[in-house]
């Protein structure tokens, strides 16, 4: 998947930067400790600055931090480009304490409903190789909708749609959670996540749904 090969771009990079700095440092701090104990004792310095050092740290410590913005800027276009076909929608409503997933583009305005009582976990389907849109929003308190596996991971507020947008490249299920704590029952807000090719997920969408379009899950 785009994002989450994205994020294991970054976050290789970050961590091997962010490594270095921690190493040159810690040389650097035990260069100044060995070197001192070794040498003979020295008084204190009459000079207040050191404008040539200064300007040096300065000018690295900006260049890391340009660099670092940029690139995520570029990692961060890369993963939200919007060319190719009109996405898929998918409403996402968090509630204390499971999620309903409704797809206003099929006919019967389908939707998947559980209660995370017992092992009875909502599925969210959406097609292999399509730009999937969901709308987030939460009927009671902040949920996060989190899927570990594939790096997606997106806050749930009341009174407000947080939108984005993701495409899975190969079939299969992985398991979802609500990754902000949101009361009692937190910890048994779990759904799955289901990708199917886009003719199955065609099928499914637009098949006979009793009662008024809603199911318990998939």
């Amino acid at each position: 998947m785009t994002q989450r090969r994205v994020f294991g771009d970054v976050f290789a990079l970050e961590s091997v930067i962010a490594a270095l700095v921690f190493a040159a440092v810690l040389a650097l701090f035990g260069y100044a400790l060995v070197a001192r104990r070794a040498g003979r004792r020295a008084g204190a310095s009459e000079r207040s600055e050191h404008p040539r050092l200064e300007a040096y740290y300065i000018s690295v410590l900006t260049g890391f931090a340009v660099f670092l913005v940029a690139w995520t800027a570029w990692q961060n276009h890369r993963e939200h480009r919007t060319a190719g076909p009109a996405p898929v929608r998918v409403d996402v409503t968090g509630f204390q304490w499971c999620w309903d997933f409704r797809y206003p583009q099929s006919a019967g305005k389908r939707s998947v409903i559980a209660n995370c009582r017992a092992g009875n976990l909502p599925t969210l389907v959406v097609p292999t190789g399509r730009p999937v849109q969901l709308r987030l929003t939460s009927r009671d308190v902040i949920h996060s909708l989190w899927v570990p596996q594939l790096r997606y991971k997106r806050d749930a507020f009341p009174d407000h749609v947080n939108t984005f947008t993701f495409t899975v490249d190969h079939k299969g299920r992985w398991k979802g959670r609500c990754a902000e704590f949101c009361g009692q029952r937190h910890y048994s807000m779990d759904f799955w996540l289901k990708a199917v090719p886009p003719e199955e997920y065609d099928r499914w969408l637009h098949g006979h749904t009793g009662g008024g379009g809603q199911e318990a899950a998939v």
